[in-house]
C-alpha cells in the first residue's frame, strides 16, 4: 500500500526548525531529531498538507516555501511505501508553539544539525536544504532503521541564496 506525506524543512537562513520526536508514544522516530510534516488527508494537495502540518505542529503560518525533492521510502512501515514531497518554507508568520503533541521542538543551527540522532538518509537531505541543491527525487530503503540503499537524481541548476 502506498502512503502519502509532506517532509517539511523551516529555514529561517542560519538555522533548521527540528522536532525532537520524544512524546508520542509507539513513534516510528521516537528519540530522533526530524523536520515536520505528515500525511496527506483526503483531498489535500501536498502543498496544503505542508500548510496544515506546520501550522498544527509548530503554530506558524508559511510564507514562503517551495518543492525541494520527492522522497520514496520503500517499506518503511510493515506493508507500506511511503511517498513524500519536501519542502523548503523560508518564510513563517506568527509564534512557535511551547507544546507540540508529537516533540520537543528547536531552532538549530546549521553546523549543529548535521549532530543530532535521526535517520542515516534524513543527515543526507539536511545537506541538500541548507546547501539550496536543485530539485531532487531519492530512493531510500532502509531495513531495521539501518540505511541500505539510496539513490538520488537532481535536477536543474541551483538558486542563488
Amino acid at each position: 500500500m502506498v502512503k502519502l506525506a509532506t517532509i517539511c524543512y523551516i529555514d529561517n537562513g542560519k538555522e533548521l526548525l527540528l522536532m525532537h520526536r520524544n512524546k508520542k508514544p509507539n513513534d516510528v522516530h521516537e528519540g530522533k531529531w526530524i523536520s515536520v510534516g505528515g500525511k496527506l488527508e483526503k483531498g489535500e494537495s501536498p502543498e496544503d498538507c505542508a500548510i496544515r502540518e506546520i501550522y498544527e505542529e509548530t503554530g506558524l503560518v508559511v510564507k514562503e516555501m517551495k518543492l525541494a525533492g520527492l522522497i520514496t521510502f520503500p517499506e518503511f512501515t510493515p506493508g507500506h511505501d511511503w511517498y513524500t514531497y519536501v519542502f523548503r518554507v523560508t518564510a513563517v508568520d506568527g509564534k512557535l508553539v511551547e507544546d507540540c503533541v508529537e516533540g520537543t521542538l528547536e531552532w538549530v543551527p546549521y553546523d549543529q544539525v548535521l549532530t543530532k540522532p535521526t535517520w542515516e538518509g534524513d543527515y543526507e537531505m539536511f545537506q541538500w536544504i541548507i546547501d539550496n541543491r536543485p530539485f531532487f527525487s531519492a530512493k531510500l530503503t532502509y531495513d531495521n532503521e539501518q540505511l541500505v540503499g539510496k539513490e538520488v537524481t537532481f535536477y536543474g541548476d541551483n538558486e542563488p541564496r
